[in-house]
């Protein structure tokens, strides 16, 4: 079987079987392009590679100057190809021998509330009915934690209304990663933008394109808004408030977490409304406000130095 086959068959069983998004599989592909880019240059067939070999792939990523998470990422992609042709095609699998190497853990970059709130208001154009969609976008993202391409993702039938003994409250269901979905909560700040651009700005955009699919988030044609026009929506927002080079695709994402434990959210909760499928994955937001803690008490305490 050649590379082409086995490496397109792959990618269907991430599609199909593990129901992974179009921009995983995107990734996956990009990285399984360096792998066959490797074997075309060395004359190699996929599936008679030794350890060596493998290992000589890994030298000719690091040669390239890519970053150590990018080669782990390629690394693992390889590896997980391999896995699926050993069990599918009877491939030897020659990744057996390989360790991801370690690389030092980041902090996800998390802003202050009063950030978030100027990078929110930001938004709001006088007389543009576009920015009621932009403001809403944004004020949606900070009280749900979803990524930028969840929110794109929601439809108008998304949002509901939950009764609890405390009064109503207004769900979002959301769709994360491998499809799972989950209801998230929002605060009164992101039902107001919600209610206003259903109102002042939706049905003028709706009314533009009969075949919206109930898309909540629609561009200036009435179409589903696109993943690239929310993210420039960010990165406006970011530069009309000077904080452009600290804005990440999950900003609203991090401040989001870090917040809500700050706050004294449990960390099992902030896992469910992440969507984390384990606990671990939210524990490094608990380094930063351990971080606060300690810089906080090394700057009040007479005794800390």
């Amino acid at each position: 079987m050649k590379f082409e086959a086995a490496r397109s068959s792959y990618l269907d069983q991430l599609r199909i079987e593990r129901g992974l998004s179009s921009n995983s599989i995107s990734a996956y592909a990009r990285d399984l392009g360096k792998f066959e880019e490797f074997l075309g240059n060395s004359r190699k067939d996929f599936a008679k590679l030794t350890p060596q070999d493998l290992t000589d792939f890994e030298v000719s990523l690091k040669s390239r100057g890519l970053a150590l998470s990018s080669s782990n990422r390629t690394l693992s992609a390889v590896k997980g190809f391999y896995k699926y042709a050993c069990l599918e095609f009877d491939v030897v699998n020659p990744t057996l021998e390989i360790v991801s190497a370690k690389i030092a853990r980041k902090l996800p970059k998390a802003l202050s509330v009063d950030e978030v709130t100027r990078l929110i208001e930001s938004a709001k154009r006088e007389g543009d009915p576009i920015s009621l969609r932009d403001f809403a976008i944004l004020e949606l993202l900070y009280s749900s934690g979803a990524r930028v391409s969840e929110i794109v993702g929601v439809n108008a039938s998304d949002i509901s209304i939950s009764k609890t003994p405390d009064g109503d409250v207004t769900v979002l269901k959301l769709r994360g990663k491998g499809s799972k979905e989950r209801l998230v909560p929002l605060g009164k700040f992101a039902v107001s933008a919600l209610e206003d651009y259903f109102t002042r700005t939706r049905p003028a955009l709706a009314s533009k394109n009969s075949k919206s699919e109930g898309a909540l988030f629609l561009n200036s044609r009435g179409k589903r808004l696109s993943r690239q026009s929310a993210w420039q929506i960010v990165l406006d927002a970011a530069v009309a408030t000077g904080l452009e080079g600290r804005v990440s695709p999950h900003v609203f994402r991090h401040s989001y977490a870090t917040h809500l434990l700050d706050g004294g959210a449990d960390i099992r909760v902030v896992q469910e409304l992440l969507g984390h499928s384990s606990v671990t994955t939210t524990q490094i937001y608990t380094l930063i406000t351990i971080d606060k803690v300690r810089e906080s008490y090394s700057t009040a305490h007479p005794r800390a130095k």
